[in-house]
């Protein structure tokens, strides 16, 4: 059997591992149309939850893993100067390169063929294939190839944002919310090495329109935002890769698969970086199609259809809670009457899935401060 991967990006490059090990007979190669250490972005970041799977699933690359990721038992929320903790929210990350040539040596040693600088237009270079796996993002060439089966859809939401990095070690996953004359900015920022970390900017239209960021070009940008965020970096400087302002694209397909292809990671829905489960959700894809693999064999056909029927209601939860968190972003500006607590509590029950008895559960000395803060008022 043959299997042809689109992207050797997390999902992809799993999957690979996975089918390779389960079946090493399997001629296994990746085309991805980048060189094998380009990347955009800088970390990555997971819920201590969610690498759980991870260690269940494919336990030898837990370990290699968790070697390489910073850790925290926290996540914080900075508004008005104020820092509030959120306790019993545990995240690690790991540089996004890093992850990448984890997963590259895994593929390597199992005898996938991987082919960089290799432009993928058309399914050609898979046609010789049984099964095709779109793994190439959110401008996925197999999704296009095969648009009228697989019924794309595409909202692109009104913020704007920056994915920049710095050299500054954040203690741990942090929201800064910075007001300035021009709007309100938000800060995702959070520890990804020793030494770096990762610092996404975004702000609503209207104040990336009077901040003047349409005119300004790549060092005029991140010089404004390290004087609107100069607080938290300390004289650390803001660093590009690709940090273009954009907004962000809420992708989803009616279909996730068209004859022997498929779609997984972004190349079949996005959800918001807000809830930090991109990748998790790309390694999720690629275990249950290894799952379906396990289960259907070389049946091309009844494999699509396992994985689809067991994967689709868990990642439209997860879909539907990232977009609830995407869409309180666009109202931050009046989120910012709020007290530091009574923002931060707002913040946390966004999504609609953390009731107060939950947060009390697992955040326990937060919801101490929430009730505190509700009795003085």
């Amino acid at each position: 059997m043959k299997i042809g991967i689109a992207g050797a990006g997390p999902a992809g490059l799993l999957f690979a591992c996975l089918a390779k090990s389960r079946r090493p007979e399997l001629d296994v190669r990746v085309l991805e149309q980048n060189p094998a250490g380009a990347t955009f972005g800088f970390g990555v970041v997971f819920s201590h939850g969610a690498l759980e799977f991870l260690a269940r699933d494919v336990p030898a690359m837990h370990a290699r893993l968790a070697r390489e990721l910073e850790n925290w038992p926290i996540q914080r929320i900075v508004h008005r100067d104020t820092a509030v903790d959120i306790d019993g929210n545990g995240f690690c990350a790991i540089g996004r390169l890093a992850l990448l040539e984890l997963l590259q040596a895994e593929c390597a040693r199992l005898g996938v063929r991987m082919l960089f600088e290799s432009p993928l237009d058309r399914l050609d270079a898979f046609a010789d294939c049984d099964l095709v796996v779109g793994a190439d993002g959110v401008n996925s060439t197999v999704r296009r190839a095969r648009a009228e089966t697989f019924r794309p859809s595409i909202a692109w939401l009104t913020n704007q944002f920056a994915w920049y990095g710095t050299t500054k070690p954040f203690d741990c996953l942090t929201l800064t919310f910075r007001p300035n004359d021009h709007g309100v900015f938000v800060a995702h920022h959070y520890r990804y090495a020793p030494d770096r970390s990762t610092f996404i900017v975004e702000c609503d239209a209207a104040t990336w329109r009077r901040a003047g960021f349409g005119s300004m070009d790549d060092a005029a940008s991140r010089a404004y935002c390290e004087r609107v965020f100069a607080a938290d970096l300390d004289g650390h400087p803001l660093i590009s890769n690709r940090s273009v302002w954009r907004n962000f694209p809420l992708l989803g397909c009616k279909r996730w698969s068209a004859g022997n292809a498929v779609l997984i990671g972004d190349a079949l829905r996005t959800v918001h970086f807000s809830i930090g489960s991109g990748t998790r959700l790309a390694f999720d894809d690629a275990i249950a199609l290894d799952r379906a693999f396990a289960e259907a064999g070389d049946d091309v056909p009844a494999l699509l259809a396992a994985f689809e029927r067991e994967r689709r209601p868990v990642v439209d939860k997860l879909v539907a809670a990232a977009g609830a968190s995407s869409y309180w972003y666009e109202r931050m500006a009046d989120k910012m009457t709020l007290g530091p607590i009574e923002l931060a509590y707002d913040y946390m029950s966004r999504s609609g899935r953390m009731s107060d008895e939950r947060l009390a559960e697992t955040a326990p000395r937060f919801m101490q401060a929430v009730r505190a803060a509700i009795d003085r008022r």
